[in-house]
């Protein structure tokens, strides 16, 4: 994978399995080039990257069933399903990686993400999973604890988001942001770097927040493209089949420029 739109630091080897790995400079615009690649990581397994979305768009349905009627924990619910999601494409990254190498990806390239073995990627989704957890109990605390919002989800709107006193609303959002600045400084890179490399969780979530200190505007701009999608698809609901996929294989192609990860072995 060819660095020449980003500002590579000295390559050197991590020296410690644990320790984070050597990160790249990179231009603000690169988030433009990940899509692209993305797209084209698409095109080549679009049956597997729509699965992917599925999974999305049924998960999201499932919350919305369950919560439909209890807009404190139908908010927190999706929010803190979207804070899981990086780890739910990791099946999209191992496709994206075979691609790089030369290989065509099967089900057995997504299956193969998943192995068992991978103890670090287990051990990140219960993080991420508690993260989710807590981010739902604090926003069904902040719903019902400081506003007078009643009912479903018209409830939640007309008296949560559009109520006379605004701050409970202002609360609730920055609280969320922080919760997704976490996670997303955490997981940037993270989940493809554990499904390419023989790394620890400590190495995979040091070398993710160094990398997105490293590049802030490339990092914000990245950002403020997957919380764009993440609307138009809880709004619109179907482009998630496409989005996803696309998302994914995108962040892939984030992970290969940012992170010298040479150094590390790659995972079989």
């Amino acid at each position: 994978m060819s660095r020449d739109a980003s500002t590579s630091s000295p390559r050197e080897p991590s020296p410690s399995p644990h320790d984070p790995a050597p990160v790249s400079r990179l231009a603000a615009d690169r988030p433009l080039a990940w899509l692209s690649r993305g797209w084209r990581d698409f095109r080549a397994a679009p049956l597997l990257g729509m699965a992917h979305g599925a999974v999305f768009l049924a998960g999201g349905v499932a919350i919305a069933l369950i919560g439909w009627g209890r807009f404190d924990l139908l908010a927190g619910a999706f929010s803190g399903f979207l804070l899981v999601a990086p780890l739910l494409l990791a099946g999209l990254y191992a496709i994206s990686r075979d691609r790089d190498a030369g290989r065509a990806a099967d089900v057995a390239t997504v299956v193969a993400a998943w192995r068992v073995s991978n103890a670090a990627l287990v051990r990140l989704g219960l993080l991420l999973a508690l993260l989710g957890t807590l981010w739902v109990g604090l926003s069904v605390l902040i719903v019902t604890g400081w506003s007078q919002a009643r009912g479903g989800v018209s409830g939640f709107i007309v008296d949560f988001v559009l109520a006379a006193d605004w701050r409970p609303f202002a609360l609730w959002l920055l609280a969320g942001g922080v919760f997704a600045a976490l996670v997303f400084a955490l997981t940037a890179v993270s989940v493809p770097m554990l499904v390419d490399r023989e790394a620890s969780l400590r190495c995979a979530l040091l070398t993710s927040v160094r990398a997105v200190g490293s590049s802030p505007e490339a990092m914000l701009a990245w950002a403020a493209i997957v919380m764009v999608a993440a609307i138009v698809s809880i709004v619109l609901v179907l482009p998630l089949l496409v989005l996803v996929p696309v998302l994914g294989h995108a962040t892939w192609h984030a992970y290969r420029e940012a992170v010298q990860a040479e150094g590390l072995p790659q995972r079989r």
